[in-house]
């Protein structure tokens, strides 16, 4: 999932996949997709967990196999934050813990926003992955999801696979990794997503933090991470329309409110893992 590497760049090196992780110290940044909505696995009530937290315990257990100390690792990432705080504030932050690996997904609150000008959102993340890097920090993008099966979601395909492209291309000339969610097919199943239609589902989750494995140039644990679910029966047309109503209702008005009011869902929010820790 790494795109090859413009030789007068620096480079992220590429472990073997049989090979324990050399990453001791991982720094999650990003919004709700790193924060882990709606990984729950305890309950709606217990704590979120996501793919970052997956990923991380993933290296950790990994390196703990192999006698190494645990990884640390801290998660910073604030549902509802744009791509500019995220690289301002959290990214400032996690370079005070000297990382040698930092994943910086953002951009996704951006795209939902018809004016948003994608061309100067990647700039801005161009720039700090280039500030990153030259720190020696190794760094994990994302591309953005298709939305193609989304008919309440996909006019906003165009900005994500355009913002996508640049991901790829800063990547190969800044010599970062990157997490392919575009490419994944399982995603585009409705059941890896929650009933906000947005976040991902536990196994959603999941199945993005075995692509972070493979990004990584590490072998997930699972064969069949990017494989299509067995098709469920067609929906009644008349339970999909109450099932869009509910949608509109619960969560697409809210959404719309916050936004008129310039309100976000994270503004009174902290990290969920603000300090770096050993992962057990």
């Amino acid at each position: 999932m790494t795109p090859a590497l413009d030789e007068d760049r620096p480079t992220a090196t590429r472990p073997t996949a049989g090979d324990p992780p050399r990453w001791s110290r991982y720094v999650a940044c990003g919004d709700s997709f790193t924060e882990g909505l709606w990984d729950a696995p305890d309950g709606p009530d217990g704590p979120l967990r996501g793919w970052a937290d997956q990923l991380a315990s993933h290296l950790s257990r990994r390196r703990t196999a192999a006698g190494l100390p645990a990884l640390e690792y801290a998660n910073l990432a604030v549902r509802g934050r744009l791509l500019r705080p995220i690289l301002t504030e959290q990214v400032p932050a996690a370079l005070a813990y000297e990382p040698d690996l930092m994943s910086i997904v953002g951009g996704g609150n951006d795209i939902l926003r018809p004016a948003v000008d994608v061309d100067r959102v990647a700039a801005d993340l161009e720039r700090t992955v280039a500030h990153v890097r030259a720190r020696g920090v190794d760094v994990l993008l994302s591309t953005g999801f298709d939305a193609r099966e989304s008919p309440l979601v996909r006019s906003t395909r165009s900005r994500a696979g355009v913002f996508s492209a640049h991901v790829w291309s800063i990547a190969r000339r800044q010599g970062a990794y990157v997490l392919d969610p575009w490419g994944m097919r399982s995603l585009l199943d409705g059941r890896m997503w929650a009933d906000d239609r947005i976040h991902m589902t536990t196994d959603g989750h999941t199945r993005v933090a075995q692509g972070a494995l493979v990004a990584l140039g590490l072998t997930p644990d699972r064969a069949d991470w990017d494989d299509p679910l067995a098709p469920l029966p067609p929906v009644p047309r008349l339970v999909q329309a109450r099932a869009d109503a509910r949608w509109l209702r619960e969560h697409a008005y809210p959404w719309a409110t916050r936004r008129l009011r310039r309100r976000s869902s994270g503004d009174v929010r902290v990290p969920k893992r603000p300090a770096l820790a050993p992962v057990e």
